[in-house]
């Protein structure tokens, strides 16, 4: 009889723990995608295409979000400035679709071509955030938002001369939106992927975002990576351990300018379009959300915060306009995806300081 008390109560331990663990914030967000789910098909929505749009916004955004977690791990804060590294993937992208390059090698020299200036970026960009320690957030914030309308003007002055890229009107300076069709539109999506009936599995990109989330995982576990998390923990005792400070901080910076960059050319791959000027201006909003919202905090940060705030985020935003539409036969997708988006943006950055890993 007394096993059978302690097992029961060692149970109940491990359910506390769990639930402290996973923490009542993402209970809630965790249970409103349930009920979405299981509402959906009841509302006439095709459940099955409902669980593919979610998995496919998740691929989209995973490797985003994953560029929050270096500058996490290094005290540099959540990253306001990743339209810096989205910037350098769109130059990547651009250059690459300029100099002719088709169908899969579009995509490998868009990543070779966006790396050194990711690398460049990066390296002035944590040159600046080492100068300016204790406000990095705040000035990431301007950083991202000062280089987008910077490069508002240079899409119109660069010299492209492509004419599936410019303005036929001018003959100069780069479409709002380029088609990727023929290029290296969905070519991580349909790599290895599975159809069953109405849902589809981008295999490709969740592997590629696997893939990039263990290069990640194992950076971290590495000397270097160590230094790096401890530069985040405790700065005093880093420097009194002999690490340069700040070149860890910077090697985070650049670290995450370079995963923005290819996050965006895998967002573009699944979306299917290149968007310039002002589409980058809040990308980093929906980012910091996701692993906010995922558990981590302004200086501890993991995959599995990536992955569980991806998919809740990319979830709720992506269900509740198809559900709510469904139900009350009226069209307000774009207004609900707006409340609710900007909504859970608000919580997640009202709960930074209280979120649990």
């Amino acid at each position: 009889m007394s096993d059978l008390r302690n097992a029961g109560t060692g149970w109940q331990e491990r359910l506390v723990s769990a639930y402290k663990s996973f923490g009542l914030p993402r209970m809630i967000i965790a249970g409103m995608l349930v009920v979405l789910l299981i509402a959906a098909p009841l509302v006439g929505a095709n459940f099955w295409m409902q669980i593919t749009n979610v998995i496919n916004r998740f691929s989209w955004n995973s490797v985003l979000v994953l560029a929050m977690v270096p500058m996490v791990h290094s005290g540099c804060g959540l990253n306001f400035g990743l339209p810096l590294g989205i910037i350098s993937g769109l130059l990547g992208a651009t250059i690459s679709l300029e100099m002719g390059f088709t169908g899969p090698m579009s995509f490998v020299m868009a990543i070779l071509i966006a790396t050194p200036f990711a690398i460049l970026f990066g390296i002035g960009y944590g040159w600046l955030l080492n100068k300016i320690k204790g406000g990095e957030m705040m000035i990431a914030t301007y950083v991202g938002f000062s280089s987008v309308s910077f490069m508002c003007m240079m899409w119109l002055l660069l010299p492209y001369r492509k004419p599936d890229m410019v303005w036929g009107y001018a003959g100069t300076g780069l479409r709002t939106t380029i088609s990727l069709e023929g290029y290296y539109d969905q070519i991580l999506a349909k790599f290895l992927q599975i159809r069953i009936g109405s849902l589809v599995i981008p295999t490709g990109s969740l592997l590629f975002f696997a893939f990039l989330a263990f290069l990640m995982w194992a950076f971290l576990h590495t000397k270097t990576g160590t230094a790096m998390t401890a530069v985040g923990s405790n700065p005093v005792f880093a420097k009194a351990a002999g690490i340069n400070v700040d070149k860890m901080r910077m090697l985070s910076v650049v670290l995450s300018t370079w995963l923005a960059a290819i996050g965006i050319l895998v967002y573009q791959q699944g979306f299917g379009f290149i968007q310039l000027y002002m589409a980058p201006f809040n990308m980093a909003l929906p980012a910091v959300s996701a692993i906010l919202i995922g558990g981590a905090s302004v200086n501890k940060a993991s995959i599995a915060n990536v992955i569980i705030g991806t998919i809740l985020f990319q979830g709720i935003v992506t269900m509740t306009p198809t559900v709510m539409n469904n139900a009350i036969h009226m069209d307000i997708s774009e207004v609900l995806r707006m409340v609710v988006s900007n909504g859970m943006i608000l919580y997640a950055l009202t709960r930074k300081t209280e979120a649990k890993s």
